[in-house]
């Protein structure tokens, strides 16, 4: 392919416009039509390497090429989370307000760890997270900041965590010395949890997972054992994270019964509600939030279930002063008259990141867009059509569920009358491979009490009740075949 010769400086105003119209135009399509597309990228490992060059182009190419191979290839190895049929994990969707938010941060391009360095970018985070925190139910004494992902933020909310135990200063001497901490969460606790303390520096056997009830919860007096437990074994511990919307079956900790252990035993209380926080945007379902109020930090995810495209997660903590204490840290380049003569927050001081992508104005879009309604409406109609899905799986003799449905997650297994659990196995493990090749819905799995779990998550904006319902056939259909082989 010919080059094509770039003067100095940026692209074209007159071919950005061009371009840009194309792009959108291509969004526009695509997110009318996501159907025309398989949900699961149909490519094999390496595929998409292959069909592209070894190595970077001497000279620029044009933007017709680069398109072309967007569609061709790019789009080829894409496994679609806007598809209204993505049913796997927690199915984020990117909304079209969303979208053009993400574009416009694009172009201004800002960094906002300072509140100097863009006061808009600062000040617009303030004003979305406090409309999402009132969106929720949480008090006013709530800070809030936008993190990229739950991870991150459960992540930073530990750190304030032992950064509030007041017997080792463990911010300027490290582990060495100080007690031995012990981190509790439940054995259905996201992964990042567990993360967090490897990177802490509490290593796996200072992180505690509590058992859970026969509902997948975690069990109050489990807790309270192992807290009594570990202090007469010598360990300090020191914070809980409670979970709301766990990932494998959405079930919500009970909040309200591990505040008063945590504020009886002087622990920090951190509640990772990333997926289930978002449904106490409709006050019917602000019960998930139970109990928040007396929690030492929140997450919750509006790019898991308020229509905003990845990354944005939003991050609430009751004792800003401590979680700041964490992670401070301004060098002489870094210091400005406002951070330290007025009352600006630099967002920079409140996490591991120095460099902040202008997140909340997709959020901010977002909400204005759709409204608090518009958005508990959205929520409101995906527990609808899960509850739907649920009872359709209770009415057929050949399915089960295998956890309870709180939000808009079902979880099931074919059961055929007299199969064995390994014949089980084998029966939904196959089922699942096979609704997933056809391209026409995408489900995930997990393992509930030793049982293979068929996940089926309804988050997206885009989804009606006819895709769910084309999806429950094809998962139905699928399991005839399977049982007739």
């Amino acid at each position: 392919m010919t080059g094509h010769r770039v003067p100095l400086g940026d692209m074209p105003a007159d071919e950005f416009e061009e371009y840009g119209r194309r792009a959108v135009g291509w969004i526009a399509g695509y997110l009318a039509h996501p159907e025309r597309h398989p949900v699961l990228a149909r490519v094999a490992p390496g595929d998409i390497k292959r069909a592209l060059p070894a190595k970077p182009p001497a000279q620029g190419e044009s933007m017709e090429a680069i398109l072309a191979d967007f569609e061709r290839t790019v789009v080829s190895g894409i496994t679609h989370w806007n598809h209204p049929s993505f049913f796997a994990y927690f199915a984020i969707s990117g909304s079209g307000p969303g979208i053009l938010g993400e574009l416009l941060a694009s172009a201004l391009n800002v960094n906002g760890m300072l509140w100097k360095t863009s006061p808009a970018a600062t000040e617009l985070e303030e004003v979305a997270l406090d409309w999402l925190r009132q969106m929720i139910g949480l008090p006013s004494s709530f800070m809030g900041i936008i993190m990229d992902t739950a991870s991150v933020a459960s992540l930073c909310a530990i750190a304030a965590a032992r950064e509030a135990v007041g017997e080792h200063a463990f911010r300027e001497q490290g582990s060495s010395g100080g007690p031995r901490l012990r981190l509790y969460t439940s054995e259905h606790a996201h992964s990042s949890i567990e993360k967090a303390g490897i990177v802490l520096g509490l290593g796996r056997v200072g992180v505690r997972k509590i058992p859970v009830d026969a509902e997948f919860r975690m069990d109050g007096d489990a807790l309270r054992h192992a807290i009594a437990e570990d202090r007469a074994a010598g360990w300090r511990p020191f914070c809980v994270v409670a979970t709301v919307g766990t990932t494998s079956t959405t079930s919500v900790d009970p909040v309200p019964a591990i505040a008063e252990i945590c504020a009886a035993e002087d622990l920090w209380l951190h509640v990772d509600g990333a997926y289930a926080g978002m449904a106490a945007v409709a006050p019917e379902f602000r019960w998930a939030l139970d109990g928040c109020d007396h929690a030492d930090s929140v997450v919750v995810n509006p790019h898991k279930w308020l229509f905003t495209p990845i990354d944005c997660s939003a991050f609430y903590c009751r004792r800003p002063d401590v979680l700041r204490a964490a992670f401070t840290l301004v060098p002489e380049y870094l210091r400005t008259v406002e951070g330290e003569q007025t009352a600006v927050r630099d967002f920079m001081d409140y996490g591991v990141q120095l460099g902040r992508r202008f997140r909340a104005l997709k959020l901010w879009m977002v909400i204005r867009y759709f409204g608090w309604e518009g958005l508990a409406a959205r929520i409101r109609e995906h527990i609808r059509l899960g509850r739907l899905l649920a009872s359709w799986v209770d009415a057929s003799p050949e399915f089960e569920r295998t956890a309870p449905t709180p939000f808009s997650t079902v979880c099931l297994r074919a059961h055929p009358p007299g199969a064995s659990d390994d014949e089980l196995e084998r029966l939904n493990t196959a089922v699942l491979d096979a609704v997933n090749a056809t391209g026409d819905a995408y489900l995930s799995h997990t393992k509930l009490d030793g049982k293979f779990t068929l996940r089926f998550a309804i988050g997206n904006i885009r989804t009606t009740e006819s895709h769910v319902r084309t999806a429950w056939e094809l998962i139905q259909r699928e399991a005839r075949k399977a049982r007739t082989r």
